[in-house]
């Protein structure tokens, strides 16, 4: 397949021997992100005739829902951890920048952002920089995955869910050979097949909403469920009745015991709010913990370009476009949906930012996955009753090791109510991840504290949109013209 062409710019400045040269690329349509949304979105702008660059900081294709080995070793039954492989298979052939770091959206008035992409192994040194300043720009950065902190949470073989998931798929390597995995959403059933799969013992699969909540939010309106979904769901629920792994709604894990490494947990039932029910608590032993609660999306680059979010997610129109001119953005960034409300966004993204307008067929499609993702928040949303699982020394931000107790202390003793003063003051958030991590929950536990702090949502406000080298940032200073 050939190479997309690229308009470029040359833009040169002195530096006392004839000036060195700066090359913008300017590409009709560029899409950061190849999940599944990015991949649909550079497709259609494609097919819609677009010059289109799609960059992704991974090492391949396909993002978390598409992990897969790498290319040089190839599975040979690769679709049997996958849902959608062959959907996946056809938007792949195309080309993809990969292991391209976009850390800053420059903005401009009238025109969108001049992104700023390091081309390269993260983990490695001479990493290539490479500037775009495209007509159109399309946003797909995925999420994050959120796991709630409990006592021990911190303690080695406690893993994310979706952390499991990725070295099962991607490596083929069993976290453990005694694992529970724990959290809310129907996530958690396709990563215990996962982990059936790579040869762990799945003990239990443990759900923190109830059935009276999990009922009414999957039964309503039985035909507007995409059909699909149900042949998913009895493939894993297949998976877990073969094996006898119990499936416990209104559960979850409290705590996780060890020294070196988890060896027990303690689970207890749930009532409506989340909140640990006295009396129903039991140690279970483990070698392996998978938690998660959900995700939210990964928006700094778009509060980097400058589009406005809410809860986090970016606020778009039906057609992806968000605040700013001529920037779209498309899959979790805009609210967490799944993998086909994602894909169907990006056809309607990467049309528009080609110029082009989806049909009446695609913004239908695009309708039905939306209200996919309404149940699965009205399933699976968080509910407040979590923090009874904490305890003052239970760590939340694990970079800089603040506890909830930390956060408490600081609320009372400064009397701030602004996100950016108790960041300061505790050093929450403030550690390696910048609160990719911890900093949805560290702001609602000091909107708690505080009793409504005045300017939440700054922890996706980050200056720097990925984590860059300060040798690297010095070379960008000389080459700015």
């Amino acid at each position: 397949m050939s190479a997309p062409r690229r308009r470029r710019r040359h833009d040169r400045h002195g530096d006392g021997d004839g000036g060195a040269v700066m090359t913008v690329e300017t590409p009709d349509v560029l899409v950061v992100g190849a999940g599944p949304a990015g991949l649909a979105a550079a497709d259609a702008a494609r097919r819609a005739g677009a010059q289109v660059v799609l960059l992704d900081a991974a090492a391949d294709a396909g993002g978390q829902y598409w992990r897969h080995l790498p290319k040089e070793r190839p599975a040979a039954h690769e679709r049997v951890l996958h849902h959608g492989w062959d959907k996946f298979t056809a938007l792949r052939d195309q080309e993809v920048l990969t292991d391209a770091q976009v850390w800053l959206a420059e903005r401009h008035d009238d025109r969108p952002p001049t992104l700023h992409v390091l081309v390269g192994a993260s983990d490695g040194n001479g990493r290539t920089p490479r500037t775009f300043a495209p007509k159109a720009l399309v946003l797909a950065t995925g999420a994050y995955e959120r796991t709630l902190p409990f006592p021990g949470w911190d303690l080695p073989g406690v893993f994310t869910a979706g952390a499991a998931q990725a070295l099962a798929k991607a490596e083929r390597i069993a976290v453990g050979q005694r694992v529970i995995v724990a959290g809310a959403g129907p996530f958690l059933l396709p990563v215990a097949s996962s982990l059936i799969r790579t040869g762990s013992t799945v003990k239990a699969v443990l759900e923190a909403n109830g059935w009276s909540r999990l009922r009414k939010a999957w039964t309503a309106r039985p035909t507007e469920l995409p059909r699909h979904k149900a042949g998913e769901l009895a493939g894993y629920l297949r998976d877990l009745a073969t094996r006898r792994i119990p499936y416990r709604a209104a559960t979850t894990i409290i705590a996780a015991h060890g020294t070196d490494r988890v060896t027990e947990v303690t689970t207890a039932r749930l009532d409506e709010q989340w909140a640990p029910i006295p009396g129903t608590e039991r140690r279970e032993q483990v070698d392996a913990v998978c938690v998660s609660h959900g995700f939210v999306p990964r928006s700094e680059l778009a509060v980097n370009a400058g589009c406005r979010t809410e809860n986090g997610a970016v606020i778009t129109d039906e057609n992806g476009l968000t605040s700013v001119p001529g920037v779209y953005a498309a899959g979790e960034i805009t609210g967490v949906g799944g993998a086909d409300l994602a894909l169907a966004e990006g056809v309607v993204a990467g049309l528009a930012a080609a110029g082009h307008h989806a049909t009446a067929a695609q913004l239908r499609h695009k309708t039905v996955n939306e209200k996919f993702a309404d149940r699965l928040e009205a399933a699976h949303g968080i509910k407040p009753g979590w923090t009874g699982w904490m305890t003052d020394d239970t760590i939340v931000c694990r970079c800089e090791e603040v506890t909830a107790g930390d956060l408490r202390a600081g609320a009372e003793a400064t009397g701030s109510r602004g996100l950016r003063s108790l960041k300061l003051s505790t050093r929450a958030g403030l550690g390696v991840c910048q609160g990719r991590t911890c900093g949805r929950t560290v702001e609602e536990l000091l909107h708690r504290h505080t009793g409504g702090l005045l300017d939440p949502g700054r922890t996706e406000n980050r200056p720097l949109a990925a984590f860059v080298r300060m040798g690297e940032l010095a070379a960008a200073e000389k080459e700015t013209p």
